[in-house]
């Protein structure tokens, strides 16, 4: 039996597919002492999902053990039966999944999904309950608990849908947590808390915790330990000051040298002229969405008041805030996809805020959207290929072997192999399904891209690949983008213009420099002082 809460021991997982094994863990070895945090980082299919699986005995049918030793709290889970794994899930071992709107019910209340949870930890249903779910929602950092917990997941933004899987994960008091990618839809303000959160679970209950991300930023500040994986094995680990100011090995090097948290802000990417006509502009946009009705809280929500803004050709406004803050909603707007309450948008000079959805259909082929959830985005029924024409074949503008080629094409200028055009996007790690949505949006080469958290999913060096080829069709093509992202190191590195929203109202507007230079407002300043990695850049 080992002394260690997790104890792994020359580990291997195959796949099976198409009568051949693939193997996605190789000869893996590692161990989390209680109270230990331990990161694992390395880009998409390296084999930190799989991993993470295999501990909470969560494989899926085409995938096993074949070889090694796999404990957990003094059990070999590489060859224990169902009953002993699902024993060990909850109350052993939580779970904060990498996708918020997969794991999530989209059919029941927020607060019927942490009942759900406190209810098969503890037994049985209980007097205390609806106190625990508020107190658990408390405690991750939502505001209006009681509101929230009658709300369905559609009716909450990407970063609190993560913080309520969060929650959930919680309500067992597990000895391990496993956060697979826990901050990949929130902002840098709910991420400090959220992991500073998680810290004091370690500190104050001996709790162990598992980070598997590919920000290099969080892991450096956060973990004991990192484990660095590559193509399913573990090429380095060390403590964070070792792996950062002297990595042994030339694919962590690698790694380091795309994180954005450790790059130092480019210079504007071109001239803008910007006595040119804005192709985008909203005028003192406003929106307001009805609430559930609950007693003694307010039946409207102000997602958005007065907003002014304007992109021109060629150029990147990011707009940046906290979950809620109404950045999606601001996107949605532009796009189409929401009428404003009050305000105008003008597309080119054109009004087109009152044009229906057949009058507002043309000009989808000269703006498109990259949305925030890779998964969500994507037909699961349709190949690759098909998801990635869909908008050619839509507009009637190619077919046969011209519609081949442009999607061999785009798949290469993401960086995907052309033989996984005939792949479903489930078999897809979440990096991989985010690069397809961007390669469609490109499909119709259109003048303005509305980007919706666009690199959120994807690892650090594939992340670096992506902001190239858009600065790259960008200076080539005079593309504008709106960039919605909770990542301030993307936005320093990628931006011209950043715009800083809270709570729907416009608090700073101005140049990248300025913003991160010379910050105006307290809040401005929280944020930028929230961004990962900037402790551990110190001595890298």
């Amino acid at each position: 039996m080992s002394a260690f809460l997790v104890d792994v021991r020359q580990l291997a997982v195959d796949y099976r597919a198409g009568g051949q094994l693939n193997p996605a863990v190789r000869g893996l070895s590692f161990s989390i002492a209680q109270g230990e945090t331990v990161a694992i980082v390395g880009e998409s299919g390296s084999g930190k999902t799989t991993l993470a699986n295999a501990i909470l005995g969560l494989l899926p049918d085409n995938a096993r053990i074949s070889a090694g030793e796999l404990w957990v709290d003094g059990s070999d889970l590489s060859h224990a039966g169902e009953r002993q794994k699902r024993n060990l899930r909850g109350r052993t071992i939580g779970l904060v999944p990498q996708d918020p709107m997969v794991s999530l019910n989209p059919t029941l209340r927020v607060g019927q999904q942490i009942g759900e949870a406190l209810i098969s930890a503890k037994g049985k249903r209980y007097p205390g309950i609806d106190a625990d779910v508020v107190a658990l929602l408390q405690q991750v950092g939502i505001d209006k608990p009681v509101l929230r917990a009658r709300q369905y997941p559609h009716e909450l933004s990407g970063g609190m849908r993560q913080r309520v899987l969060i929650a959930i994960a919680l309500a067992g008091n597990p000895r391990l947590i496993i956060a697979d990618e826990p901050t990949s839809a929130l902002d840098v303000t709910v991420q400090r808390k959220i992991l500073d959160h998680l810290q004091r679970l370690v500190s104050e209950r001996g709790i162990s915790l598992l980070i598997i991300t590919h920000d290099l930023g969080v892991a450096t500040d956060r973990a004991d330990r990192i484990l660095v994986m590559q193509h399913g094995a573990v090429v380095e680990q060390g403590p964070p000051r070792q792996i950062l100011a002297q990595p042994a090995h030339d694919y962590t090097r690698a790694l380091i040298a795309a994180a954005p948290a450790f790059a130092k802000r480019r210079a504007p990417l071109i001239n803008l002229d910007l006595g040119r006509q804005p192709i985008l502009s909203l005028h003192h946009v406003g929106k307001t969405f009805a609430l559930p009705k609950v007693k003694g809280e307010a039946a409207t929500l102000l997602a958005l008041e007065d907003l002014n803004l304007q992109v021109y050709p060629g150029q990147t406004l990011a707009i940046v805030g906290e979950s809620g803050s109404g950045k999606s909603t601001a996107l949605r707007i532009a796009l189409g996809l929401e009428k404003p309450s009050q305000g105008r948008v003008c597309f080119e000079q054109q009004d087109v805020t009152d044009l229906s959805w057949r009058q507002f259909r043309p000009l989808r082929q000269r703006l498109q959207l990259v949305q925030q959830n890779p998964f969500a985005a994507l037909d699961q029924r349709f190949t690759v290929f098909d998801s990635i024409v869909e908008p050619l074949v839509s507009f009637g503008l190619l077919k046969g072997a011209a519609l081949e080629h442009a999607a061999r094409e785009l798949i290469s200028r993401v960086h995907l192999p052309v033989s996984f055009l005939d792949r479903l996007p489930r078999e897809l790690s979440g990096g991989q399904c985010q690069r397809v949505a961007i390669a469609r949006a490109l499909a119709l080469k259109p003048d303005l891209l509305l980007l919706d958290e666009p690199v959120s999913a994807l690892d650090v060096s594939v992340q670096a690949h992506i902001l190239e080829l858009l600065e790259t069709l960008q200076r080539d093509m005079g593309i504008a983008y709106v960039l919605v992202s909770h990542d301030l190191s993307v936005v320093a590195n990628f931006a011209h213009e950043v715009l800083v929203l809270r709570n729907g109202r416009v608090v700073e507007q101005g140049s990248v420099e300025q913003i991160f230079n010379r910050p105006a407002t307290a809040y401005t300043r929280e944020l930028i002082a929230a961004i990962p990695g900037q402790v551990a850049a110190e001595f890298s």
